[in-house]
């Protein structure tokens, strides 16, 4: 029944009534086996890895398909074509086969490799052979530049471009340069070029033609290739020659680049060769006569010139006079008055100068000249501008500790000694007269042309008033003083017109006082007797004691309760543990007094013997002496009275024996013959220190004879 209609299906299918046989051969054997040899002949050109034609047949967006005469058609990327695809349908063109068949049954095939094979041969030529051949440098790429090579890529590395860095490969895009191949890989269809590897061919060839002719003396033209500090690099074509900064100019120039750039063409000269180092020394001046030749005859002793100062130094500043041409100006050849530390704060660099010359040395290139001798010495006619006695107005420049220097005029100062200032007040320091800045009005004194020193005088305005004194403090005088300064040997009082005078501390009124700082101070005002005047040492001396001699009762005590001394306090006891040594010493002989073993005839024998002393002003005036001197002696004291202390009241009497012996022996090492020797004179510490150990010295007899006393 099934095979009943399928036969009736198949004989619709004929169309209508006429059966049909589907499972009968189309094709005969013969006819099968036909079809098959006329296939494989259109086979018969194909093979793999060869180079076969093939016609473009559709172009896409990112490939073009190729008819090769194969069952199937192959792709190709746009980018084997280039960066701008120059191909269209129906093109003719040549690929490489690399498989008929790949695992999806597609053709494969390449143009670039087809490219690649066509010149292989010839680029392989060319590289055994070290030939050059042309290629365009198309597009940039990293480490390089890929290049147009007889169709195919190549590869031309950044360090073959050119034989020196190159920082900007786009230079170079879309140039033809010659170039060899230094590398090359079929299978990996890699070639690599070089740029470089013929420029130095044509550089070593050059080289070879100019070593060949190259002699000194000779003049090149040369590019400035390469600027350093110490000069420049010149490019002669083929070799390069360097060009020292000192042979750069006959003057003076801090760095090559002030003359050259890169790039230049100049003119240069072959100063030396080493054939050996292969090296050449240019210089650039020496085209240039030295202009030292005619110096002599341009620049003069004695003649007056004109240059800019190039330098500065400390010891002075050259000028340049020309190109080539530089003498300097010594410090001490910058100005006549003025001492001047440093040539930077006369001149600046830049500055244009005029100056003579004073000297000159050819052979060592050395030319001196002055500043100052452009203009007269000043010190030649200062004599008869500032004659001595004169007055002139002038400004306080500065002050010392000695006096005060005056400028009277630009570049010129006097001194205006201390000694100088006032005929009456004793001046410690100028400040206390003159201020810096201010204009005073001065007498010149003395003139010093040879050391050029001016003293000048202050107090010289107004006449001498001591003739005027001698008649107002005459000895015996009563007057009255302000104290201005206290001293340990006494205090100064400010009498009247601004004069002074001292009161040794003997003469203030009051024993008791160790030191007068005890009992006055500055601004106390005292009643005075001029006991001395000496008009040639100019000095005064007054006394309180004297004056109190003729007062009444009362105004001594009030006197001497204004001016009673200072009670001593835990904080003096503890600074100045010292100043109780003597007290100790006086308290000592009312201890014994209480004592009945020791007579009061012997215990009043010391006061006795103060009381002689002080009878005479000569005897107690004090000597100049430091106050190590004078806190030494109670310290003796006190070493004298510790020992009887320890003895026991047995041991005091010889105490009153010690004392007399040391008050004695004071008296024999320590004259005091005048009120001179209290007065305080303007001295310095070293001379004091000096009188200090002297009078050491003289008292270390009297140590020695104590001893000798006890033991007796």
């Amino acid at each position: 029944m099934a095979e009943q209609q399928q036969s009736d299906a198949n004989t619709k299918m004929r169309g209508g009534n006429i059966p049909i046989d589907l499972e009968a051969k189309e094709y005969s054997n013969e006819e099968f086996a036909e079809m098959l040899r006329l296939y494989d002949e259109t086979l018969k050109g194909i093979t793999e890895g060869e180079i076969v034609k093939g016609e473009v047949i559709a172009i896409g967006k990112d490939s073009i398909i190729v008819d090769i005469g194969f069952k199937s058609d192959g792709e190709i990327l746009l980018s084997e074509f280039g960066d701008s695809p120059q191909v269209k349908v129906g093109d003719q063109i040549d690929v490489f086969l690399e498989n008929v068949e790949d695992q999806d049954g597609q053709l494969v095939i390449s143009k670039q490799k087809a490219d690649f094979m066509r010149v292989w041969d010839q680029i392989k030529s060319v590289y055994e052979a070290n030939e050059t051949v042309e290629g365009e440098l198309i597009r940039r790429v990293k480490g390089g530049i890929i290049v147009d090579l007889l169709g195919v890529e190549a590869f031309l590395p950044g360090s073959q471009i050119d034989v020196k860095l190159v920082k900007n490969f786009d230079q170079f895009i879309g140039k033809e340069f010659p170039l060899k191949v230094i590398k090359v890989n079929k299978s990996r269809r890699n070639i690599v070029v070089s740029r470089r590897a013929v420029l130095e061919e044509e550089q070593t060839k050059r080289r070879e033609e100019l070593l060949a002719q190259l002699k000194e003396g000779d003049i090149h033209e040369g590019l400035v290739k390469n600027i350093t500090d110490f000069g420049v690099f010149i490019d002669l074509g083929g070799m390069d020659g360097l060009l020292h900064i000192t042979d750069m100019s006959w003057g003076r120039i801090s760095h090559p680049s002030e003359l050259v750039a890169i790039g230049d063409k100049i003119n240069v000269m072959i100063l030396s060769y080493d054939q050996e180092k292969k090296r050449v020394s240019l210089g650039l001046k020496q085209l240039t006569p030295p202009p030292w030749e005619s110096v002599e005859e341009k620049y003069p002793v004695g003649e007056k010139v004109r240059g800019k100062i190039v330098s500065i130094t400390n010891y002075g500043a050259f000028i340049q006079l020309e190109e080539g041409v530089e003498g300097l100006i010594h410090i001490s050849e910058m100005s006549w008055t003025q001492h001047i530390r440093h040539p930077s704060h006369v001149v600046a660099i830049g500055d244009i100068v005029e100056a003579i010359v004073l000297n000159m040395n050819k052979e060592e290139k050395k030319i001196s000249l002055s500043l100052k001798q452009v203009e007269p010495d000043p010190w030649l006619s200062i004599e008869e501008r500032y004659p001595a006695g004169e007055s002139v107005t002038g400004k306080v420049r500065s002050l010392t500790n000695f006096g005060a220097f005056i400028e009277i005029e630009d570049g010129i100062d006097g001194l205006l000694h201390i000694s100088d200032m006032s005929w009456t007040k004793r001046v410690h320091h100028p400040n206390e007269l003159v201020k810096k800045a201010n204009k005073i009005e001065v007498v010149v004194l003395n003139i010093d042309k040879a050391n050029r020193r001016i003293s000048l005088g202050l107090k010289q305005l107004k006449p001498d008033p001591w003739k005027e004194l001698a008649l107002k403090f005459t000895p015996g005088t009563v007057t009255e003083g302000k104290i201005s300064q206290v001293l340990d040997s006494g205090v100064v009082v400010e009498l009247e017109e601004d004069t002074e005078g001292f009161v040794p501390a003997s003469q203030l009124g009051q024993p008791e006082l160790k030191k007068p700082n005890e009992g006055f101070k500055v601004e106390d005002t005292l009643p005075l007797k001029v006991i001395e005047f000496d008009k040639e040492k100019k000095k005064i001396v007054l006394s309180v004691e004297e004056y109190l001699k003729e007062r009444e009762k009362e105004e001594i005590e009030k006197y001497k309760r204004e001016h009673a001394p200072k009670p001593v306090t835990i904080g003096d006891m503890v600074s100045e543990p010292e100043v109780l040594k003597p007290e100790e010493q006086i308290e000592a002989p009312e201890e014994q007094k209480a004592e009945p073993p020791v007579e009061p005839e012997e215990l009043a024998e010391p006061p006795a013997v103060e009381a002689e002393l002080k009878t005479s002003v000569e005897a107690e005036l004090p000597s100049p002496e430091t106050e190590a001197a004078k806190s030494k002696e109670p310290s003796e004291k006190t070493e004298q009275k510790e020992p009887v202390k320890k003895r026991g009241r047995r041991k005091k009497e010889p105490l009153v024996e010690a004392k007399e012996t040391t008050e004695s022996a004071q008296d024999v090492t320590e004259p005091k013959t005048s009120v001179e020797e209290e007065i305080p004179s303007p001295e310095t510490e070293a001379e004091r220190g000096k009188k200090s150990s002297k009078e050491k010295e003289l008292k270390k007899p009297a140590k020695k004879t104590e001893p000798e006393e006890k033991g007796d």
